[in-house]
């Protein structure tokens, strides 16, 4: 991800420098805040090498402003622990070695103590950093703003990543108890339809974004049709009732020998209760009944892409998402809504606009991950951040109810390989209008 934002806005004045300070404390607390819950032994376990332990979150974000802020940026900073330079490096191989990914969770050491006195004095010297009397460089803000996003990213993947820890105990443990959460009745679906044209696509505002999401540019989109309202649990149950796992004629070849090697009946955390007859889910509240009402979650893009055939329509390209997106409120079920799991709609929606269009489930698009038109990697180490994933992914579009409600946008691509199955993630039907 770019360390040059477009069209940063930020001013480099006294009240610019407390807004950011105010809002890095609140982006690290809530970190912190995600944490408390857990043990320290729920904090070191890593369940699959696709996850990584809350304590190496904690320490990996504390790690980013370290080593692109502090260490270039602040005269005479000392690392708080030269070790950590390599055990909490990701995948930037131009800061330095890594400890591998699947043996994240080996590090019994440093222990969570630890890890939190690295987030306080790291804390503490990028406060002092900010608070100093002299003028931040556009470069510095651009790399704090980026930091701070980053974070962001973190916190969803904590709690992603927790619930995937937690499911693998056969206690089934909640990571917070509150449940039934809604008792709503599923929205009947209907369609909303765009006419042919020419359109632009790509972030085009003057606030923080990703590389990935520029440069805007124009696209040429056929006529179609997209659903109000995600697919919910209730639609699935039905695509599982009519034999959608057991008929290869609806899958990609590729999805159909996961289905077969891995035995897939169903989504992910999924399981047969009364015989056979029903189901249940692992939420982050403990095993619970599938609700048939809410946005269905936990879909690898295979499972998407079958269902939408089984339905007769097709997802939609992240273009035509884009654009029946444009111009709708970010407001839903978030991170901060404290729900953690997909809601059904909370009022009724008027005919011809689209609902939960942001937060509940990322929606899997048809789209691979590839760069935009002019698309060029920033320089040095940060640089690292999206360019060099853009091969054998799929975009998703909307955020979910785990990510943080000032993080998304329109113009946001996440991407994940076809086969993930542990994000909240959905999808929207499409349908072409000839």
């Amino acid at each position: 991800m770019d360390t040059k934002p477009q069209n940063n806005a930020f001013s480099d004045s006294p009240a610019s420098h407390r807004s950011m300070a105010a809002r890095f404390q609140a982006v690290r607390r809530q970190t912190a805040a995600l944490a408390e819950p857990l043990s320290a032994e729920d904090c070191t376990v890593q369940s699959m090498p696709d996850a990584s332990p809350v304590k190496w979150h904690l320490a990996h974000t504390t790690w980013f402003f370290e080593t692109f802020v502090l260490a270039p940026h602040q005269p005479g900073y000392r690392l708080f622990e030269p070790s950590f330079r390599v055990l909490f490096n990701s995948y930037y191989h131009g800061v330095g070695e890594r400890h591998p990914r699947p043996q994240r969770g080996l590090l019994t050491r440093p222990g969570l103590d630890q890890v939190l006195g690295y987030r306080a004095a790291v804390d503490a010297a990028m406060l002092a950093l900010l608070d100093r009397a002299e003028p931040l460089s556009a470069e510095l803000a651009d790399l704090i703003e980026l930091g701070l996003n980053h974070e962001q990213q973190h916190q969803e993947l904590i709690l992603t990543d927790v619930k995937h820890l937690l499911s693998c105990s056969p206690l089934r443990p909640a990571y917070q108890k509150q449940w039934p959460l809604t008792a709503i009745g599923a929205p009947a679906r209907g369609w909303v339809a765009f006419d042919e044209g020419l359109r632009r696509i790509g972030h085009d505002g003057s606030a923080f974004c990703f590389d990935n999401e520029m440069p805007r540019h124009q696209v040429w989109l056929d006529a179609f049709e997209i659903a109000t309202h995600p697919v919910t649990h209730g639609d699935l149950l039905e695509f599982i009732d009519d034999g959608g796992y057991r008929r290869p004629e609806l899958w990609l070849a590729a999805g159909w020998d996961l289905v077969t090697a891995q035995r897939w009946r169903a989504p992910l955390y999924w399981e047969p209760v009364d015989d056979g007859v029903g189901w249940r889910s692992f939420t982050l509240h403990g095993a619970v009944p599938v609700d048939p009402n809410t946005p269905i979650c936990h879909l690898s893009f295979y499972e998407a892409d079958a269902f939408a055939r089984w339905a007769g329509a097709r997802l939609p390209t992240e273009a035509e998402w884009e654009v029946a997106a444009h111009g709708t409120s970010t407001a839903g079920n978030h991170l901060e809504s404290g729900a953690l799991h997909p809601l059904a709609p909370r009022a009724v929606q008027p005919a011809g606009e689209l609902a939960q269009l942001f937060g509940d489930v990322w929606e899997w698009t048809r789209s691979d991950y590839s760069p935009y038109p002019g698309f060029r990697c920033a320089s040095g180490a940060v640089g690292e951040y999206n360019g060099k994933f853009m091969s054998g992914q799929y975009v998703l579009r909307g955020g979910s109810c785990v990510t943080p409600s000032k993080h998304i946008r329109a113009s946001y691509r996440n991407f994940f390989p076809p086969e993930a199955r542990w994000q909240f993630s959905g999808l929207r039907l499409a349908r072409d209008l000839r």
